[in-house]
């Protein structure tokens, strides 16, 4: 696979869907000729989709940790299948708003699902399927929520669950993405919207720039 996959990660209302949409206007602009496939997870074809409904609506405790794991799972086997790996073996660009760090963060660390049974389920999922670049923005759980509560799409089930489950949402995503430095980056959500797009544009460019290379 020749392509490129860039995910953003982060907790609620931490602007993941606008630095996305950012980066896909600039990324039109400076290469007119590259094909760019931009999804979301859950979700990305039409059964990950459904699936996507059952996990982000309803009562915060509709799943046990186990079950949303394996809905994740399932959802991002079918997103992988039938969009992300065809996408690669073009040599195409994907972004995707989450992958499978959100699901070994709030269904393994915070959830409390074994971490091995994440590993395998993401295993299974995902193949040898690894993001190349992943952008954590990062901000405070209760400034995210406020931002996430202002939201009219009634997906709302991850956002009752409280703000002691954002907190170790966010302190987990940190821990994780300190761990893993070759292809993560921290990016402080507080700062202007521009500064952000900034900061994601000069890191796609020596990404793409180091791809073209090779």
């Amino acid at each position: 696979m020749n392509g490129i996959l860039i995910t953003f990660e982060g907790g609620e209302g931490s602007g993941k869907t606008t630095q996305i949409q950012k980066l896909v206007t600039w990324l039109k602009s400076e290469q007119p000729n590259m094909n760019l496939v931009v999804t979301r997870e859950p979700g990305g074809t039409e059964g990950a989709e459904l699936i996507r409904d059952l996990v982000v609506r309803g009562a915060s405790d509709r799943w046990q940790p186990i079950t949303e794991a394996l809905l994740m799972t399932a959802s991002r086997h079918e997103h992988i299948k039938n969009v992300v790996e065809p996408a690669l073996e073009r040599n195409e660009i994907v972004i995707s708003d989450r992958f499978f760090d959100s699901t070994t963060i709030y269904q393994g660390v915070v959830g409390g699902v074994d971490a091995e049974a994440v590993a395998a389920l993401t295993k299974l999922a995902c193949g040898n399927v690894v993001p190349d670049l992943t952008f954590l923005l990062d901000m405070d759980a209760k400034v995210g929520l406020a931002r996430a509560g202002k939201r009219d799409d009634g997906e709302t089930r991850f956002e009752e669950k409280g703000l002691d489950f954002h907190q170790k949402i966010r302190n987990a995503f940190l821990q994780l993405a300190h761990a893993h430095e070759d292809r993560f980056v921290i990016i402080d959500a507080t700062l202007t919207s521009s500064e952000i797009a900034n900061i994601i544009r000069r890191h796609v460019a020596k990404l793409v720039a180091m791809k073209d290379a090779t």
